[in-house]
């Protein structure tokens, strides 16, 4: 949960809601409640902003407000590609001195999401649950991979599936060839993983099995920021309303990741998702599926 500064091609804005947590929470409130966050903030966060995601069933027992402090801020110029960006400012703030402690009304959580950071964090967010996950989800970036890659695996180890993009798979597994990588990192421990393509999808990889999703061409992309973390929001959470951890399951959920993320970089910050209804998630979902669907006649 963190401020933003934002420059892309289209526009600019100078301090806006951002943070994984934050765009995860409100793509999977679409889909299941109640929605447990862990996360650190200063007095600064905005009040109205926790209010908004109370309302859509999130629960903030395990947010840390530091009312002294000030919230993590990161800044970011994109590039006319809008898949490259410069980062401009990093003040981590009170995310330097995260301790993350996990409340016991969250205990019988089934469905985890360890959104990007110090695998020495991801790695005590979990010995902390007194019960095994029906699915642990692990996000991590090329950073942890430089600095912190014995702990990385060690994360990865406690981990069901990673969701990485495409140049992170390639450094993790070592290998340029995205499905020798993809069988590289699955020896590490996750049994499943997504690989993030941007404009290009993404491939869902298990046991020998690969699903790729298509991704939906828009006429408008105004900020790609928070569209990994709402893709990985929605699937968790469709996977969290079916009660399904299945290869098949995951193929739907992959196709509703990507229709939030869709949504998600038509307005800068979590603006969209604060808009959509289920008919819009229902829609665009459609849309996702005519892309690839196709028959051939004999």
């Amino acid at each position: 949960m963190a401020f933003d500064a934002l420059e892309t091609p289209f526009g600019k804005v100078d301090r806006i809601i951002g943070g994984s947590a934050t765009y995860a929470a409100w793509a999977a409130s679409n889909f299941i409640k109640p929605i447990h966050m862990v996360s650190i903030v200063g007095g600064d966060f905005p009040k109205e902003e926790i209010a908004a995601l109370e309302e859509r069933g999130a629960t903030f027992e395990g947010l840390d407000v530091v009312p002294d402090g000030k919230s993590f801020f990161w800044s970011g110029r994109y590039h006319l590609d809008m898949n490259t960006r410069d980062t401009l400012v990093t003040d981590l703030n009170v995310l330097a001195q995260f301790d993350p402690k996990i409340p016991d009304s969250y205990q019988d959580c089934e469905y985890v999401m360890l959104g990007n950071l110090a695998p020495a964090i991801q790695i005590s967010v979990l010995n902390q649950l007194k019960k095994r996950p029906k699915l642990v989800i692990l996000d991590t970036m090329n950073f942890w991979m430089d600095i912190a890659l014995d702990e990385l695996k060690q994360a990865l180890g406690m981990a069901d599936l990673l969701m990485v993009n495409d140049s992170e798979a390639r450094q993790l597994g070592g290998e340029h060839s995205i499905v020798k990588a993809a069988k590289k990192i699955q020896a590490m421990g996750p049994k499943y993983l997504v690989i993030k393509k941007g404009e290009h999808g993404a491939l869902l990889f298990y046991e020998g099995k690969i699903f790729s999703a298509p991704a939906l061409p828009l006429e408008d992309v105004f900020d790609p920021t928070g569209a990994g973390d709402t893709f990985a929001g929605g699937f968790i959470g469709y996977l969290a309303r079916i009660g399904d951890t299945s290869f098949e399951s995951m193929k739907a959920g992959i196709i509703i990741g990507s229709a939030m993320a869709s949504y998600c970089v038509e307005k800068f910050g979590p603006t969209r998702l604060k808009e959509l209804t289920a008919a819009d998630i229902d829609n665009r979902v459609k849309e996702f599926v005519a892309l690839s669907n196709f028959e051939i006649r004999e």
